[in-house]
């Protein structure tokens, strides 16, 4: 594998360097005979990475995230004697739970935000992070194993979880997780993206083509920048700063002829 010639295909720097890292932990890999992973990524990136990865008839990896239905995830390498058994016995070497428990006065009163803010503020770093799992009494944070100590550290020093019980838990031992989605209709004259994403946004044409030429729009997990760009059913979008959505069906017409589309957004 060349990796100059692969990088050669990205022309943005960020793209450039996700790709160059992943090599890199691969190479390592084979040179110290032992597991070898990226940081988190998001759903985006995971699918640049899968694609090199496909492209390059690599077979020893696997991308996963600590339970079956985490969206931000890692590639993992392991040494080609292995199997995926073998690795999955050893996930915990590369990721743990961050257990929260909040007191009773604070029970039901933190979000997502909450957590991930307060990580944030302690400096750490977003792609060391993985999925966060909500519920009233509590967080479990999926983080990699060497940023653990450090939060063994510090998380007590944040006012919001000086009252919590903290502590480091095994991959198997992660809450029960529960997606949430709610069920939406829009009605669109085309299913043109700009329309699409107008009515997601609940704003203009003319503002949705501002934030699709920004890149901020992302169709099955790639940006999309073409305003005329057409969506079709089982597609996924995310918009960032507004969530992740997927149109599920076609429900039927409006007597002017615009499209009733059934939409998951996910919460």
């Amino acid at each position: 594998m060349n990796k100059e010639e692969i990088l050669k295909n990205y022309k943005k720097e960020e793209d450039k360097l996700l790709v160059a890292k992943m090599l890199d932990q691969m190479a390592l890999c084979s040179k110290r005979n032992k597991i070898q992973n990226t940081d988190f990524l998001d759903e985006r990136q995971q699918n640049i990475l899968e694609k090199v990865l496909h492209r390059s008839e690599i077979e020893n990896y696997v991308i996963d995230g600590g339970f079956e239905k985490a969206e931000r995830k890692v590639v993992l390498f392991y040494p080609e004697k292995w199997n995926k058994e073998i690795v999955e016995k050893n996930y915990d070497t590369v990721m743990k739970v961050i257990e929260i428990l909040l007191p009773n006065d604070l029970k039901g009163k933190y979000t997502h935000r909450d957590y991930l803010g307060g990580l944030m503020k302690l400096g750490l770093k977003r792609e060391k992070i993985g999925d966060i799992v909500v519920w009233e009494e509590g967080a479990n944070i999926i983080v990699l194993n060497e940023v653990v100590p450090f939060l063994e550290q510090h998380l007590m020093t944040l006012t919001r979880f000086q009252k919590a019980k903290i502590s480091i838990k095994e991959l198997s031992k992660i809450h029960p997780v529960n997606i949430q989605k709610e069920e939406i209709e829009i009605t669109v004259s085309s299913m043109r993206l700009d329309n699409i994403v107008s009515e997601f946004c609940k704003t203009s044409r003319t503002k949705a083509e501002e934030i699709i030429r920004a890149e901020r729009v992302f169709l099955n997990y790639e940006v999309v920048d073409k305003d005329s760009k057409l969506v079709k059913i089982g597609d996924k979008l995310t918009i960032r700063g507004k969530g992740k959505f997927e149109l599920k069906e076609q429900i039927g017409n409006t007597k002017k002829g615009r499209f009733i589309l059934k939409i998951e957004k996910y919460m």
